[in-house]
């Protein structure tokens, strides 16, 4: 048996991505993956650094496995991976010290010579063929990484660097990978999904554009859900609805991060747009995809944000009337545009504009959601509850972000067909039939 690996991961879906990759990486290499909770050798923490808590966060994460008393002993090794590292550089190595080893992410992939010259030796191959790592029904793949919008608010681009798509071949390896391993549901994310294919090159076979990339992998796996996140407006066009239209495996439900609705604050973002283009836009949508669930997430507070502005934004979610929104009080981040900016909006302000906001999206969503009620609707089984109540999503929830439907039926990983007979906020119930 090889060395015990742990590994604690935090922050977004794409982290999640990442930390299984390490993880068949080091399985193919003859490590052993074990639970967070067990004995290991190394534990490697993938952190995230997008703002200011996610940052603390990490760092009280590091600092708790610190205090353990095998890494104290030094019997377990800790490595610090992911977007802490990336953001932060040397520096990081200067106030914590007391990790083993720091792994930004662009040096992830090579997570297993690391932890060979960590442990003094090469550890030989013992898996043939190669290790996917499936930790139930539903999967996260990433097509792209990186980002170069450069919003004034966000550290991604500094953290992940310039957007470049992944080859369809290796899309299409890990997808079908992850189906061969009893995955049900494969959710596509990037930081623009809707930029994918557009720096690669046209050899005449493969798909260079996310309709087309979405067109080939439903008619390659038909019995598999297939679902895409955090596209901006520009991404969604009449290629893209048809697309979705066509295939009923390709989830109806579009993740359109818009951010705010006042031009003068997209412009300070670095954005465009405005409310009216917006609204237009989502009526679009609305009438090509029937029944489609939107989501979109908003930040207030946002340096100079007046009570003017923040009412149209109130206004505008209002009228869009969202699926779900995530609402999120501007957070400066170090090395960001806007956190130099004059107007700061004060902490107390910004806190109620939260709240406000928080109130009138969950009024909407719930109206919305009820009226799901008699509907039939296909769902994935995911699991159940510590009393052993089954849930599962349908294509209108999204993993982690919306809510589940309870199910009185089924096995995990099975999608049935049931009647939706009531709803509680973002939950639904369901009767098979």
């Amino acid at each position: 048996m090889g060395k015990r690996v742990a590994f604690v991961t935090l922050g977004c879906a794409k982290n999640e991505v990442d930390t299984a990759h390490m993880k068949e990486d080091l399985l193919q290499a003859g490590y052993t993956v074990v639970g967070s909770d067990d004995a290991a050798d190394v534990v490697i923490v993938n952190t995230c650094s997008f703002i200011q808590d996610a940052v603390e966060e990490s760092i009280d994460v590091i600092l708790e496995i610190a205090r353990e008393q095998a890494v104290i002993d030094g019997d377990t090794k800790l490595v610090v991976a992911g977007c802490l590292p990336s953001r932060y550089g040397n520096a990081l190595g200067e106030e914590l010290t007391e990790a083993d080893r720091f792994v930004p992410c662009a040096q992830e992939d090579n997570i297993v010579g690391v932890l060979n010259e960590l442990f003094d030796h090469e550890v030989e191959s013992i898996v043939n063929g190669r290790v996917v790592v499936a930790d139930g029904p539903s999967a996260y793949v990433k097509i792209s990484d990186g980002c170069n919008r450069y919003c004034s608010y966000c550290t991604i681009p500094f953290i992940r660097g310039p957007y470049h798509s992944f080859s369809f071949d290796q899309i299409e390896g890990e997808v079908g990978g992850l189906i061969d391993a009893g995955v049900r549901e494969i959710v596509l994310i990037a930081q623009d999904s809707g930029l994918w294919g557009l720096d690669l090159v046209d050899d005449g076979t493969s798909p260079t554009n996310l309709p087309l990339l979405l067109k080939r992998l439903a008619r390659l796996h038909p019995d598999t859900w297939f679902r895409v996140m955090y596209l901006q407006p520009g991404g969604i066009d009449d290629q893209l609805l048809s697309v979705m239209e066509d295939h009923d495996n390709i989830c109806s439900y579009l993740d359109i991060p818009l951010q705010h609705a006042n031009a003068q604050i997209l412009h300070s973002m670095n954005r465009s747009g405005d409310k009216a283009y917006f609204l237009e836009r989502l009526h679009r949508i609305r009438q090509r995809l029937t029944g489609v669930a939107l989501r979109t997430t908003v930040i207030v507070g946002y340096p100079g944000e007046t009570e003017e502005q923040f009412e149209e934004l109130c206004d505008f979610i209002a009228e869009a009337e969202f699926d779900y929104v995530g609402v999120f009080p501007y957070s400066p981040e170090e090395g960001t545009r806007a956190a130099n900016m004059p107007n700061q909006v004060d902490e107390d302000t910004k806190m109620e504009r939260f709240q406000r906001l928080r109130d009138l999206a969950d009024q909407i969503s719930a109206s919305r959601i009820k009226r799901h009620v008699g509907e039939s609707m296909e769902v994935l089984v995911l699991g159940e509850e510590e009393d052993g109540q089954l849930y599962g999503r349908c294509q209108y929830q999204a993993p982690e972000v919306d809510g589940v439907v309870y199910v009185d039926a089924g096995e995990v990983g099975d999608f049935v067909n049931v009647t939706i007979t009531d709803t509680l906020l973002y939950e639904m119930e369901g009767e098979v039939e």
